[in-house]
């Protein structure tokens, strides 16, 4: 038998293989794991050019999947903009876009990641960014993608006035008279967008490159970028062609409310067709089925609570939702609906139901993103559809976006509900943790940390626990990270847990987070990365 190409003995791997649930060494061949056992029996198979890494004792893990994040864009984004997600006062987001508009020349001054939680119609408009950059078009984003701002010369650059009409699925944020006030929620984001200089695809592999590793350095060997058109499967494709990705790139296509059922399964399909190679693919169908709450578009089953009420419409309508659910899932796509109301959470689950009594079942693992509010009697749907759960518990927490805004929306009954994970669980629902970045750390020992404690990182202070009752398990949060993300995002067959056969993607961790305190967790560090073998990081 030909000899490994590398061993890793003196370790504490937990393969998340029932078969072999905890071994001290491993081999690799090939890029897959080729054997599981003790010490004395993986270092009998080496040969003289095997590669032999001593674990010091140390954790290995299976490499983690993000199942929702947005890799290409984030990393863009992240590459030419501002970083505001620290500032907290409206002197703070001021002061740092004016030192970054200071560094460069650029036409555009670009901000991202600004917390919507604390920034919003009642502080912050064009007035707020021309003090920080007067004279040039300046643009920000908030984390969440949803909401953004523009200044005075921004708007007079791109057109926008009080005789602008609203873009399909967005909103210019007008003051009484009518006149934008720089505030864009939803699409209107996009709408400015489209009208300022694009960013050419150098720009965009540049910030695969970035975002893939920053992945690896937290661990994550796979990836699903949670929003792509064309542009997007055009850089992936020629990054993967190039040998350049570090990470597994899943991708699932957008669709828009004003296209037909035809039109837009035809084109992606086309989309499918371009991405189908090893290390990147189109495997499903995007449906932003609602907002948030923090602009007010999230759909809820009954009104909002809070003293100006209201709701908000779905952002396709029931029949829509049905039809493309339908057709998708007979052509074996993948479904990946965003929801954050109860009431979009139920009609992506009244569609996957319409889906299945249409094409029967088959393993799609139809995924539901976000989840902040269900109602209980949806709870047991997800087990009996065969969904996903796709969560993101770094939110569930006790601060202002969820405190001061989600729970005042959806009122005390209501708000026993919102990020239900346990309950979730505990009604059979596979859970796919994941991070949605750029809205928020990728790091995953800090998302599972929240998990378990409900609580944000005793460095912030002392905060009480958001629905303790909500919590999930240590173990839960490492399976949602592994064998059931691999097997959301289709790849269960190969990855996701060490078992003989599948690849060699595993982490090595500077703890053991099964022994330490759970609030320790957060500060673990990756120490190194092998995606099928090879070494993608090294802290």
């Amino acid at each position: 038998m030909t000899p490994p190409e590398m061993i890793l003995v003196n370790a504490d791997i937990r393969t998340m293989d029932p078969h072999f649930p905890r071994v001290a060494a491993l081999a690799v061949r090939g890029g897959r794991v080729a054997a599981l056992g003790s010490d004395g029996d993986i270092r009998a198979l080496a040969g003289p050019g095997t590669r032999v890494i001593d674990a010091g004792g140390r954790l290995v893990l299976p490499g983690f999947h993000d199942t929702h994040l947005h890799v290409q864009d984030g990393g863009q984004h992240s590459a030419e903009s501002a970083d505001l997600s620290a500032a907290r006062t409206v002197a703070e987001l001021q002061a740092t876009l004016a030192a970054f508009a200071a560094s460069h020349t650029r036409d555009w001054v670009l901000g991202g990641f600004y917390y919507a939680g604390v920034f919003g119609e009642h502080n912050l408009d064009a007035a707020v960014l021309d003090a920080a950059v007067p004279g040039r078009p300046c643009m920000i984003m908030a984390s969440d993608g949803h909401n953004g701002c523009v200044n005075s010369a921004a708007m007079a650059r791109v057109g926008l006035t009080a005789a602008t009409a609203d873009p399909e699925q967005g909103r210019f944020v007008r003051d009484a008279r009518g006149a934008p006030t720089g505030l864009l929620y939803e699409r209107a984001t996009a709408w400015v967008d489209e009208r300022r200089p694009a960013p050419t695809d150098d720009d965009f592999a540049g910030g695969v490159r970035l975002a893939q590793a920053h992945a690896n350095a937290h661990g994550l060997t796979g990836l699903l970028d949670a929003s792509v058109e064309e542009r997007h499967v055009r850089v992936y494709r020629r990054l993967a062609e190039e040998g350049a990705l570090s990470a597994r790139i899943l991708a699932t296509a957008r669709i828009d409310p004003s296209e037909t059922v035809a039109g837009a399964l035809a084109r992606v399909e086309r989309l499918r067709r371009m991405s189908l190679a090893p290390m990147f693919s189109v495997h499903s169908a995007k449906f932003f089925l609602d907002g948030v709450l923090e602009n007010r578009t999230a759909a809820m089953i009954a009104p909002y609570s809070d003293p100006p009420g209201g709701n908000a419409p779905l952002m396709f309508t029931p029949g829509q939702i049905n039809d493309l659910f339908v057709a998708f899932d007979a052509a074996r796509f993948q479904i990946h609906a965003h929801a954050i109301g109860d009431l979009a959470v139920r009609a992506a689950l009244d569609g996957i139901a319409a889906a299945r009594a249409a094409n029967g079942f088959w393993p799609a693992w139809h995924q539901i993103a976000h989840v902040q509010c269900i109602d209980p009697a949806d709870l047991p749907r997800f087990a009996a559809l065969g969904a996903v759960a796709n969560i993101q518990p770094l939110w569930a927490r006790a601060e202002p976006s969820v405190t001061e805004i989600a729970v005042p929306m959806a009122g005390p009954e209501r708000a026993r509900w919102i990020y239900a994970f346990r309950s979730l669980r505990d009604a059979g629902a596979m859970l796919a943790l994941s991070s949605d970045w750029t809205v928020s750390t990728l790091n995953p020992f800090e998302i599972i940390e929240t998990a378990i404690t409900r609580q944000p990182p005793r460095k912030e202070g002392t905060h009480p626990a958001f629905f303790p009752e909500e919590r999930l398990t240590l173990a839960e949060c490492v399976e949602g990270y592994t064998v059931t993300a691999a097997i959301a995002g289709w790849r269960g067959h190969e990855t996701g847990s060490l078992s003989p056969g599948k690849w060699a993607d595993l982490i090595l961790l500077d703890r053991d987070i099964y022994a330490c305190n759970p609030y320790d967790i957060g500060d673990t560090r990756v120490l190194t990365t092998l995606l099928a073998g090879r070494e993608v990081h090294a802290a």
